[in-house]
């Protein structure tokens, strides 16, 4: 008897819906947005489909997959649940909605355990894909059957090539009244009012087959977010957000369905000599339109021309109205070398591998830069930042008025340079200052609230204080800015160890260890990871493993202060206290005053706060200025 026989197969109506803009939502309130999302479900969604005679087969995350015996029923169930979840969200700013796609399919099932599968499986999940948010789309089989049953228009959307379906599908979304039909008919990217304008902006792709220019494709993509970020009616998409998507093969619609945007901006560059060519074009996401396209075949000394121009054609296309200081903001560029902008960049890709030597590296480019434009404001806020974070391995290498000249200087050129105010809290802190370092670092959030160093930073800043829950938030941000940093989910687990939220700390545990894992692989010449990495294994209980991380970070950099005091750490949370004490005795005379109120606020510690040797080690520190690690 063929297997195939004792499958269970049945005709069946199937509905798949999944949350707009899900990974946007969870970004920005992860907490909330699923006890939103829960609560819809319970009011709203649940009570329809059993009302319509429904089955939901499966949840996910932010999406849905439900059965219908009757075509009618789950189309009828649709409408129903997206005219409720519009009521639901009036008087919500659209970056707090929570809307759905629907996508419902009349097809044959393959039955098994209570899940179904095939391809009409397959067809209703793409059919979600091309609804509008809010919307349904159907195929012409569900149209067919439903006819004029309901009181519902259909809209024909044309036949699609739908992946891995064959044939092609003939698709109609449903028109749930009159202001939907009307919307439906709206031309080019004018919104319906409260609907904000939206973008993001894909990194653009490396043409020059050399992967050592990667630091300028993405430059440009940086600065050309950066130049839409200052339009206050456009919504632009933060760069840690779209910065996941390089590399990857996704479709447009897809992406901004995931994003939770109208328009995507997408292009390449190609970087030879002294030419450069860069194409962008404008996709209007709803109707997969290109609103515009172009290409500049220029000398390198118009790259900020060419991105000033990029950002007036997507602003001429949207039709939007530019404030006067809005439209300075856009035309005001950093430098007016190419050369030193070049090497700024490259700077700056050096300074976010968090190594002594590449800090090093990155500050050379970065006196590079402003030898060529000494009016760069940018290069001097690196320069600072760099001798500030290489202070963390040789206090002397560089003094504290070198530091505070370079960030007088960048504030002298630019006063609202979040960088720039971030740098200085820095050196404050560094000196002891930190009533001053804590308005600097304040200063920096509020011209710059997404900006990775000054969360990184000012949550530094307070966990030397102990003020742990006020901490969390500002690490949280930078753990969210950038997916490649494991200070920030280290750190959470040290705040939530103190505060004694044991499940938060083991959450943050895990993400701190993957991530100090990937930059070890990346960069296993950086002991930093290891160290680090090796804190969160000890709080996980991987006590061998720990121990190992803790002697790869000494035997890459053995004479490294802070990764001694986080060995000390690690074998103190292992009830190791002998050796703790004796790394810590090494690590006390090496110190920076910057450093040393660690041994008051780090619950890594408490196991041998009470031992005779680590009293005398307080005693022999508490004269020092606060700091921190």
């Amino acid at each position: 008897m063929k297997i195939e026989a004792l499958l269970e197969r049945r005709l069946t109506a199937i509905l798949a819906a999944d949350v707009v803009g899900y990974s946007r939502l969870m970004g920005t309130d992860e907490a909330g947005t699923l006890a939103e999302l829960k609560r819809h479900r319970r009011e709203c969604l649940e009570p329809k489909i059993a009302e319509h005679k429904g089955r939901i087969v499966k949840l996910s995350g932010d999406g849905m997959l439900i059965e219908f015996s009757s075509v009618v029923n789950a189309v009828a169930c649709a409408a129903e649940i997206q005219r409720g979840m519009l009521v639901r969200n009036e008087g919500l700013p659209r970056s707090r909605r929570i809307e759905l796609r629907i996508g419902i399919h009349l097809g044959d099932v393959i039955v098994e355990e209570g899940d179904i599968f095939g391809d009409g499986v397959n067809v209703a999940a793409r059919l979600e894909g091309l609804a509008d948010p809010s919307g349904i789309a159907v195929s012409s089989s569900v149209r067919d059957q439903v006819g004029s049953r309901l009181d519902l228009g259909f809209v024909d959307k044309g036949e699609y090539s739908l992946k891995n379906i064959a044939p092609n599908i003939r698709v109609y979304t449903v028109a749930l009244g009159e202001a939907a039909a009307r919307q439906q008919e709206t031309p080019g990217p004018s919104l319906e009012a409260g609907y904000e304008l939206s973008i993001g902006v894909l990194p653009f792709t490396n043409m020059s087959h050399d992967p050592e220019q990667e630091y300028f494709s993405d430059g440009i993509t940086e600065d050309i977010i950066t130049d839409l970020s200052k339009i206050s009616r456009l919504h632009v998409v933060a760069r840690n957000t779209v910065f996941t998507y390089k590399g990857r093969a996704v479709k447009v619609k897809q992406i901004a369905q995931e994003l939770g945007v109208r328009f995507i901006l997408e292009g390449s560059v190609r970087k030879a000599g002294e030419r450069v060519r860069i194409t962008g074009q404008l996709i209007d996401a709803q109707t997969g339109g290109h609103l515009w396209a172009d290409r500049y075949d220029r000398d390198l000394t118009d790259i900020f021309a060419i991105q000033d121009e990029i950002t007036h054609a997507i602003v001429d296309q949207l039709k939007i109205k530019l404030l006067p200081e809005e439209k300075k903001a856009i035309e005001s560029d950093p430098t007016t070398s190419v050369e030193a902008y070049t090497y700024y960049l490259r700077g700056r890709q050096f300074s976010h591998t968090w190594t002594r030597s590449y800090l090093l590296l990155a500050r050379r480019m970065f006196l590079k830069a402003v030898e060529l434009d000494p009016n760069y404001a940018r290069a001097y806020a690196g320069i600072a930042e760099c001798e500030c974070a290489i202070r963390d391995w040789h206090e002397k290498e560089f003094p504290l008025e070198s530091i505070f000249d370079m960030s007088a200087r960048a504030l002298a050129l630019d006063p609202n340079l979040a960088e720039a105010h971030a740098s200085r809290g820095l050196a404050l802190n560094h000196d002891g200052q930190t009533e001053e370092a804590g308005r600097e670092f304040r200063q920096a959030l509020a011209l710059g609230p997404s900006l990775y160093e000054a969360n990184l930073y000012y949550g530094r800043f307070l966990f030397a204080q102990g003020r742990f829950q006020e901490a969390v938030g500002f690490f949280e941000r930078a753990a969210e800015i950038r997916p490649d940093d494991y200070f920030s989910p280290i750190h959470l687990m040290g705040c939530y160890f103190s505060l004694g939220v044991e499940a938060e700390r083991q959450r943050w545990a895990r993400i701190g260890i993957e991530r100090a894992k990937s930059a070890l692989e990346r960069h296993p010449e950086n002991a930093s990871p290891a160290h680090r990495g090796a804190l969160a294994l000890a709080h996980m209980g991987e006590g061998q493993r720990a121990k190992e991380w803790v002697a790869r970070a000494l035997a890459i950099d053995p004479d490294d202060v802070v990764a001694q005091y986080n060995a000390a750490c690690v074998y103190s949370l292992l009830g190791e206290s002998e050796r703790a004490l004796d790394l810590l005795e090494t690590v006390v005379p090496q110190s920076s005053s910057y450093h040393l109120l660690w041994f008051n606020q780090d619950s890594d510690l408490d196991a041998i706060r009470d031992h005779p040797r680590f009293r005398a080690l307080l005693e022999a520190i508490s004269d020092c200025k606060p700091g921190t690690r």
